[in-house]
């Protein structure tokens, strides 16, 4: 069959790999739409160490049920699922303790098992969920990237954490997320800083309160709006050190940053100002199936996505859109690829 395969820095191509076999407790899926993640461009440029080429990345995919091994209802064939391609075993104290998206046994379609970026992939049955009558499969492929913000917004109104004024940094595609799932779980104030003009546009238009081209101009804003403070809480969807370094500047004394961005690795912090401002610097890897299953069902309600949904490419196009991706931000919130006529 044919897939995108990932060889290493900056070097992809359109390759014959051998079809995926049907094991008991999993499906074969035809991608319709599989959306490329900002981590895949890091991996893609070989920063992203959990990445061994050669590799079919993918993780963002939904489309419809070809096969299904032993153990697993019949019925799933000819079904459009979306694929939750975060598994764990269930079993550790972590997964118990209800984190299952820190497993060490934690296993990720796209990165330790071949992904969508291929006519056919293999998933867990557990994993798949069946989208209803006129959802399409690239609905259903927002479902990993808007989990990441269901997710992270969780994570920053844990334990009682009082939120009136929020900011996100960044509104790319996790950036957007987040923004909608702090605006659902009912934060009143919820603004965006993003440089690129049409992304600050398309924040407005999925209901940012405000939107800065800087965090200059966020941190004036945020001081007249909270006495001087800052924000209650902020997400960091970049991960860049000029983003992280942003997000404590932004927060009041006891706020509190979630970390979801992954472009840099190494990141220098003043922690002075961290230690007498009381932060609370808090990551937030993934999600929970919880997390997977509330973002599913914002998306087939209407009430969360990315606007106007693009064209899916077919897989050919998949390494010049990793090379054109690379280059920096554009207009384009999300490339989805998948075979033609899948």
């Amino acid at each position: 069959m044919k897939a995108v395969v990932w060889n290493g820095p900056e070097e992809m191509a359109i390759e014959e790999v051998p079809e995926p076999e049907i094991a008991p407790g999993t499906v074969i899926v035809r991608p319709g739409a599989a959306g490329i993640c900002g981590s895949e461009i890091e991996g893609y440029l070989g920063r992203m160490g959990n990445r061994t080429p050669p590799l079919v990345m993918g993780h963002e995919f939904a489309g419809m049920v070809m096969e299904v091994g032993e153990g697993v209802d019949e019925g799933l064939v000819g079904r459009v699922v979306a694929v939750n391609p975060l598994s764990s075993d269930g079993t550790c104290p972590l997964c118990r303790a209800g984190q299952a998206n820190l497993c060490p046994s934690r296993q990720l379609v796209g990165i330790h098992s071949p992904g969508g970026f291929a006519e056919y992939t293999r998933a867990p049955a557990e994993n798949v969920y069946p989208l209803p009558e006129g959802i399409e499969a690239r609905t259903g492929a927002l479902a990993e990237p808007l989990a990441n913000g269901v997710h992270a917004a969780r994570l920053g109104l844990a334990g009682g954490h009082t939120v009136e004024h929020a900011v996100i940094v960044g509104a790319g595609t996790i950036g957007l997320m987040c923004l909608q799932a702090a605006v659902l779980e009912g934060v009143s104030n919820v603004s965006v800083v993003e440089p690129h003009d049409a992304r600050r546009e398309q924040a407005m238009n999925l209901g940012a309160h405000a939107a800065y081209a800087s965090g200059e101009e966020a941190r004036a804003a945020l001081e007249e709006l909270t006495e001087g403070l800052g924000a209650d809480l902020v997400l960091d969807a970049v991960g860049a050190e000029i983003t992280r370094r942003m997000a404590l500047d932004l927060m009041r004394p006891g706020g509190r940053t979630v970390f979801v961005g992954l472009h840099d690795d190494d990141t220098t912090l003043g922690f002075h100002g961290v230690v007498r401002g009381q932060l609370d610097l808090q990551g937030s890897y993934a999600f929970t199936a919880s997390d997977y299953e509330r973002a599913l069902e914002w998306l087939v309600a209407g009430k969360a996505g990315i606007g106007e949904l693009p064209p899916v490419l077919p897989l050919e196009e998949g390494p010049g859109a990793f090379a054109e991706l690379v280059q920096g931000p554009s207009a384009r919130i999300k490339v989805f690829l998948a075979e033609t006529g899948a």
